[in-house]
């Protein structure tokens, strides 16, 4: 995906310019405190933003990905009576933010670029850290029922425009979350992280079913935990029904292959437990199988079900803003004992040591 960002500017393509109205909010919303300020400029493409947020006064750190961006950043002109513009190759997702020069910033920004972020509630989860008491984060992005496309972006399938419930998403786990109209696109205002306490919740009545299927805890080389935003509007681990016949780590492997695209095979999996609850009155048992040994990339295979595919610091679950679906909690606390409070009742039935080194969180 990087060399493709890399050809898309190397080309001379762009993005929409920077409005008035956008200025216009940037001041009001986001000026320089007193004494002066540190600005990150996150996905900066051809740093338009960053300038302008130095022409308002910020010291600006822009990153992005894409060398053949930063090349053509670097080589704009700035007002001569700015603070000039700090260029960084950086992926947001995949390298380490200890890299980036400051450890906090009064102001962190995305334009245009927000929907392109695959890991979204990890990323920001580790960018508020990183904010200053009294900081602000601020999104700029297209909204899907006013645009349909702004570039001819190289992933043809990648849309940048954000629906309602996807800025929802955005702006949860904050105390002032504040939306404005910048021409069409959603101008977010994001103030005062409020980590929220993890919940639980359902998902509609399910069709008559014998109710036993299998949740799949799997993690990436790091200790992230892969789960999925589901059309529901909860996060659940790779996992469902068993097929006739099938027991639960062989119907784990296979949801897990149906769902996602990763491939295992069930010897190196693990049934740890046997968990029964109920669901609108019904019986529900759920097989808790560990797969440590995989192949492939997450891939959301079935968009009916699934919106897109995570992977999650296990120690943020515990302040996931959203619920997460009941048996998947049931099945991360066999993993991870004491990781989840408060989680409604369930009958645990252990079949293997639920804990070794490879399960420690991370």
């Amino acid at each position: 995906m990087t060399d493709a960002w890399d050809a898309h500017y190397a080309s001379g393509n762009t993005f929409s310019p920077l409005s008035d109205t956008e200025r216009a909010l940037l001041t009001e919303h986001a000026p320089v405190p007193d004494g002066g300020g540190h600005a990150l400029d996150v996905g900066c493409g051809l740093g338009e933003l960053a300038r302008n947020l130095a022409e308002l006064g910020y010291e600006v750190d822009a990153v992005d990905f894409a060398p053949a961006a930063l090349n053509r950043a670097r080589a704009q002109p700035s007002a001569p009576t700015t603070t000039a513009v700090n260029y960084h190759l950086l992926d947001i997702e995949r390298d380490s933010l200890d890299a980036l020069p400051r450890p906090a910033y009064d102001l962190i920004t995305f334009r245009l670029s927000w929907a392109f972020v695959h890991d979204r509630t990890r990323v920001m989860n580790r960018l508020r850290e990183r904010l200053r008491p009294g900081g602000v984060v601020c999104v700029i992005t297209p909204v899907a029922e006013a645009v349909a496309d702004l570039s001819d972006a190289p992933d043809g399938k990648c849309s940048i425009a954000l629906d309602d419930e996807e800025i929802g998403v955005l702006c949860a786990g904050w105390a002032v979350a504040e939306r404005y109209d910048a021409d069409g696109l959603a101008f977010v205002v994001l103030r005062d992280p409020a980590p929220a306490s993890a919940t639980c919740a359902g998902k509609k009545r399910p069709s008559p079913h014998a109710l036993t299927g299998a949740g799949v805890v799997v993690t990436d080389p790091v200790g992230r935990i892969l789960l999925g935003w589901s059309v529901r509007g909860v996060w659940e681990l790779p996992g469902g029904k068993n097929d006739a016949g099938e027991g639960f780590l062989e119907a784990g492997v296979r949801e897990l292959e149906e769902e996602t695209g990763l491939k295992a095979d069930p010897g190196g999996g693990r049934l740890l437990a046997l968990l029964m609850d109920s669901t609108h009155g019904m019986p529900r048992m759920t097989g808790a199988v560990r797969v440590t040994a995989w192949t492939g990339q997450p891939t959301v295979t079935e968009p009916q079900l699934i919106h897109r595919w995570e992977w999650h610091e296990v120690a943020d679950l515990p302040a996931l803003p959203q619920p997460l679906f009941t048996p998947s909690a049931h099945v991360i606390d066999t993993v991870w004992p004491g990781l989840l409070p408060d989680l409604p009742p369930v009958h645990r039935y252990p079949i293997t040591p639920a804990t070794d080194t490879a399960m420690a969180p991370a």
